[in-house]
This record gives C-alpha cells, structure tokens and sequence, in this order.
C-alpha cells in the first residue's frame, strides 16, 4: 500500500517532520509518500492563503505521475478537500476530520489546541461542514505562527501544553493537534496532561490504511463526480514550472518529488 501525504504549504522542513510522523503510524508494507506544492504559501494562516494552497495542490495533484492508494491532506481546517476527491480516484482523508472523528471514539468531548487565534473560526467552520462541531468543547490558538513551530522546540511543546491546559478546562476529554507542523508533540503533551492527544497526520493515516484494505473509495455517485470536461486556462500550472518556465523567481525550497519517492 502507498499513501500519498500532502503538505499544503511549501516549507519542505514541515514536509519532512510530516512524512516522519506518517511513516511512525503506518503498518508494516505501508509506504509513505510525502510532497508539497510547486507555489503557493510558505505557511498558511487565515482564508487566503487557505485558497490558494488549494489551487496550489490541486495543481501539483493534477501533474504527480507517481501512483499512490490514497491521498492525506495534511492542512488543518484549509480547504481543497472536496476537489481533490473530485479529481483522484482514490480515497482522500483531510487531518482535520480525521483527528476530529478518532478523538470522538476515546472521549467524549475534544478540544483543538492550533497556531494563530485567527485560525479558529476556520477550522470551526470546518467542523461544523463535516458535522463534527457539536461536541468539540474548545479551539483555541497558542499565539504561535507555523513556521514559529519549528524555531524552537522546547518553547513550542511548552506553549502547546498550556493551551491544551486550558482546552481541557473547557471540557475536553480528548485533545486534537490543530496543525501538520505539530505533528510529533503527542507523547509529550499526553504525558503532561493525562488525557489522549491524537496527531491528524497519524490519525489519517490509520483510517486511509483502514480504507484501502476495505476495498472502498470516495463515492462519486453524486457531490464528489469527476469534474466536467471542459478547457481551463494554463492548467495544469506546475507541469509549466516543472520545466522550469516560471519558476526563475520562486523558492527553491518545494521538494523534488521524483527524488523525494526513491529514498522511501
């Protein structure tokens, strides 16, 4: 089995800790493949930099030439989901909705510890599509940005611990990770706070590995059918900057994919 994890963001560092925790959770005969975008966002905090990592991985979806079983979309709260169902013909599992669903069957409220306050309405949102908000007793934001995640371990996992504190006093039996570049910190703030914490990189990648052992994938009877046939303008966008056309001016830090596979 080959489980595609995708980054949203072009950080290739977060890339790595991401695939690293994936590669973790997954059984024995589960390979691990992990990617981000050819453009887009270094981090995303808030709704526009969410859509345009949408576009930005749709894109990098449309031109991976490398087979893979199912698809992890490793955002918190971000859209492009529901595209991406629509345009592969493997399961998709988003770790907002996978970490959201687990912690439901340890406890009976959870709670989300994320980055930037301003990412709570968000993810709200996002729970309350995939009808999950009901019995998630609090979101709350460390204060801390993304790509501050990785800056400093020790203070992270410390500002992570007391905001949890405070997720549990709200009523949460079960704590969330609300972010890919948490993904590691569950042990330690397990440990802390005496409940479960579940990491929706681990979580998505059980229930993908669950999927695809049933012999099931997404419906595409109805909401999720492939898209219409129709021309859309300079799509795909990254087969252009794969050869190198357009991307003289971008970072260099997106992940060589092809490269990226062969060391797995």
């Amino acid at each position: 089995m080959r489980l595609l994890v995708m980054n949203p963001n072009t950080t290739a560092s977060m890339t790595a800790s991401i695939r690293a925790t994936a590669t973790a959770a997954a059984a024995p005969g589960t390979e691990i493949l992990a990617t981000e975008p050819l453009w887009g966002p270094e981090s995303i905090e808030g709704h526009f930099e969410g859509y345009l990592s949408a576009a930005a991985v749709l894109d990098r979806l449309a031109t991976l030439d490398a087979p893979f079983d199912a698809l992890v979309m490793a955002g918190f709260g971000e859209p492009g989901r529901e595209g991406a169902q629509e345009l592969l013909d493997v399961p998709v599992l988003d770790i907002t909705e996978s970490a959201a669903q687990m912690a439901m069957m340890l406890g009976h409220a959870y709670g989300i510890v994320t980055t930037l306050d301003r990412s709570v309405p968000q993810i709200r949102d996002r729970l309350l599509t995939a009808g999950l908000l009901q019995r998630c007793a609090a979101v709350r934001g460390t204060g801390l940005g993304v790509l501050e995640l990785e800056g400093d371990p020790r203070r992270t996992v410390e500002v992570v611990i007391e905001t949890a504190r405070e997720v549990v006093r709200a009523g949460a039996e079960v704590i969330c990770l609300g972010c890919g570049g948490m993904a590691g910190l569950q042990e330690a703030v397990s440990a802390a706070l005496g409940v479960p914490v579940v990491d929706g990189v681990a979580a998505a990648v059980k229930f993908a590995e669950a999927v695809v052992g049933l012999g099931l994938t997404t419906s595409t009877g109805r909401s999720f059918a492939p898209p219409r046939p129709k021309a859309i303008g300079s799509w795909p966008l990254s087969s252009h900057l794969a050869r190198g056309a357009a991307f003289s001016q971008g970072t260099t830090r997106h992940t060589d994919f092809s490269a990226q596979t062969s060391d797995i």
